[in-house]
């Protein structure tokens, strides 16, 4: 079977689909993934075959549009990407600018199935183009498009004078493609598959959705001594993401480091690239790590305090440690209302925490039982989910029953 994955470039949108792609390779099925921007080079590193699908990196950044007013785009962009420019949205944008080439890569690779994440319709667009099947995946611990909230958006991600013109310049029909199923990757206890369930059918189209275990990958590294070296007390992984430290800048990491300095703990600051000089001189309890993957500290630590990103509000579900999300914008709000839903943590409005608030909440997590009670409860549920390897044979199941596309 060939499989041609297909995701947004941004690390919190394609990382986790990561292991299942490696759980097809691993099943001995050809696999490739589509995308564009630097995570071409992350996902090469992750050991995956990765298809450029718009190769002009200066180009391509010109064209997406996100941020931008349409009369500050190149005059001959596309009116499908001018149109995605008056939203100010990043996935009508990818779309816009990605579908064309993600298509000419499926001509390319002849895929059997387009495994594509749920938040980027290019796949879908790709799949409907050569007539094909899709499989759907989820890759947001936050919600799903199975939740009624969601399909009850008054907005919907993409609008449709961006996909209209879109499909007329392609000579796309509007016709879906055939969905083999959508993938939830959700603990039960929290909106996924019910753990009694193989299956449930969507309440719009009658579609199957497929429960699986969240795998968290947030890259690789050469690991430090002291990750598995003797734990004296407890630690407190800190991170802001990617994506938050340039838009929203690390006045909240501030308050945390000033707060934490005080408390009996070790701090992990995982902040990648970013600006730290405004924090000045860090406490003697706190490690600034650059970027380590989250999975090379956290089962270590007592709690994790982070932005509220799908993929890092998920890895410490997984690894059943509490969190404190301190959300920042987009679906962080959402996953932050998860935490606390389930009693896996606590959240906190990141404009108006202050350092007692702070120091409050990371002594209720560490000391109260039953966040750690409830972490591991839901850490046990994602362990008894099918696993991505599960759901690669699944498929590979329901693909050899499929007709072959004409030509």
């Amino acid at each position: 079977m060939r499989i041609l994955f297909a995701a947004a470039p941004a690390y919190g949108l394609l990382l986790p689909i990561v292991p299942l792609v490696w759980a097809a390779r691993a099943a001995g099925h050809e696999v490739a993934l589509a995308t564009t921007g630097e995570l071409t080079e992350v996902a090469a590193r992750a050991g995956l075959p990765v298809l450029d699908v718009f190769p002009d990196r200066e180009r391509w950044a010109a064209l997406t549009g996100w941020g931008k007013r349409p009369d500050e785009l190149p005059a001959d962009a596309p009116v499908e990407v001018k149109n995605a420019a008056r939203v100010h949205a990043p996935f009508a944008a990818f779309t816009a600018t990605m579908t064309e080439g993600t298509i000419a890569a499926a001509r390319s690779f002849r895929p059997d199935v387009i495994a594509t994440t749920s938040d980027h319709p290019a796949g879908l667009l790709a799949a409907s183009a050569l007539g094909v099947p899709a499989l759907e995946v989820g890759n947001r611990i936050s919600w799903s498009t199975r939740d009624a909230s969601w399909r009850n958006r008054s907005q919907p991600m993409v609008p449709e004078d961006v996909l209209v013109p879109l499909r007329q310049r392609l000579d796309l029909s509007a016709n879906p493609p055939e969905l083999i199923a959508r993938i939830d990757p959700r603990a039960p206890s929290m909106g996924g598959i019910p753990a009694d369930r193989t299956e449930v059918a969507d309440a719009v189209d009658g579609r199957p959705w497929w429960g699986m275990q969240y795998v968290p990958y947030n890259g690789g590294a050469v690991l430090p001594d002291w990750v598995l070296g003797p734990i004296e007390r407890p630690r407190v992984g800190v991170t802001l993401g990617t994506v938050v430290p340039l838009i929203s800048g690390t006045s909240s990491l501030t308050v945390v480091i000033e707060a934490l300095a005080s408390l009996d703990v070790d701090v992990i600051l995982a902040a990648g690239t970013a600006d730290l000089t405004s924090l000045g001189e860090l406490p003697g309890n706190v490690r600034s790590v650059g970027y380590l993957p989250l999975s090379a500290f956290l089962p270590s630590c007592s709690l994790l305090i982070h932005h509220g990103g799908s993929g890092t509000t998920a890895a410490p579900l997984f690894y059943g440690v509490p969190q404190l999300v301190l959300p920042s914008f987009a679906d962080n709000p959402m996953s932050a209302q998860r935490v606390v839903d389930r009693g896996v943590g606590l959240a906190h409005d990141p404009g108006t925490i202050n350092v007692g608030i702070a120091r409050e909440l990371v002594d209720r997590l560490l000391i109260e039982p039953h966040f750690l009670d409830q972490a591991r409860q839901v850490s046990a549920e994602i362990a008894s989910q099918p696993t991505p390897s599960d759901i690669v044979a699944r498929l590979a199941d329901v693909v050899s029953l499929q007709p072959t596309p004409a030509g």
